[in-house]
């Protein structure tokens, strides 16, 4: 039994329907029993994100969540935590899976049950690999991903490639044991995820992917399996705004004072 989390906020309806196609089409792929369970944190009652409306996409079992407010990416998610599923998919609302990815993810996951997350091969819309794995961070290596023009980006090329763990990632490897793994597609097995307590509600937005991977990392093994392949259309803090950027650096601290600051 695979339990599919989905936080939205002011979703785009054109992306959480491809989401939506492609999820049917993989569990249809691997026979499996999936339930979406939406978690909407819009703040005024949509009446197009409904049952009828992801029905048109999703014809597997459904719970809608309306939160009635921006209750923030960690602590939605959290609501859509329930006993008896043997896996629990974190998922973005702007993620396409390729058919083939939850059979390959779950036979992986059983084959390996010392795995309790595992994150997969992900390119951006135009085809770029975007690495969702990541060494623990610097302020500096923050800082210059996020908000660096191009250029300096350049100078430190070599420096952001190690961070972004390019000398280990490929398209053919399983890499085991990454420290940090993006939060926009992490499979658990529930029971980890239970130990866990689910993220850290002290996160709003950004940073508890962090935080849930080096402590998902303590209690399992964390794997990248390349083999499972999804687009990734959103990330890009910088380019959402001044509140994005507050509350990306507002998380950056709190990740430090939790994890331990390391400033070069």
């Amino acid at each position: 039994m695979l339990i599919i989390s989905i936080v939205t906020y002011n979703p785009d309806l054109g992306l959480l329907s491809r989401t939506l196609i492609s999820l049917n089409e993989s569990v249809g792929f691997a026979k499996i029993s999936a339930k979406i369970k939406l978690i909407d944190n819009t703040q005024h009652d949509s009446v197009i994100l409904n049952e009828d409306w992801v029905a048109q996409y999703w014809k597997g079992p459904l719970e809608i969540i309306k939160v009635g407010h921006n209750a923030g990416f960690g602590i939605a998610h959290n609501l859509s935590f329930i006993y008896g599923s043997d896996y629990h998919l974190i998922l973005n609302p702007d993620i396409d899976i390729s058919f083939s990815s939850l059979r390959n993810a779950l036979d992986f996951m059983e084959v390996h049950p010392e795995c309790g997350l595992l994150t997969p091969y992900a390119i951006w819309g135009d085809g770029i690999f975007q690495r969702l794995c990541k060494r623990y961070p610097t302020v500096f290596d923050l800082l210059l991903r996020g908000f660096a023009p191009a250029f300096v980006k350049k100078l430190f090329q070599t420096r952001l490639e190690r961070y972004e763990m390019a000398d280990q990632l490929n398209n053919h490897d399983v890499l085991w044991d990454p420290p940090i793994v993006s939060g926009c597609f992490m499979l658990f097995r529930t029971d980890v995820l239970q130990q866990l307590g689910g993220f850290d509600p002290r996160f709003f937005l950004y940073f508890e992917d962090f935080d849930i991977s080096l402590r998902a990392g303590k209690i399992s093994r964390i794997a990248y399996v390349p083999q499972v392949k999804v687009v990734h259309h959103g990330g890009h803090a910088s380019r959402k705004g001044w509140r994005h950027i507050w509350m990306f650096g507002r998380s950056m601290v709190t990740f430090f004072n939790i994890h331990g600051w390391r400033w070069w």
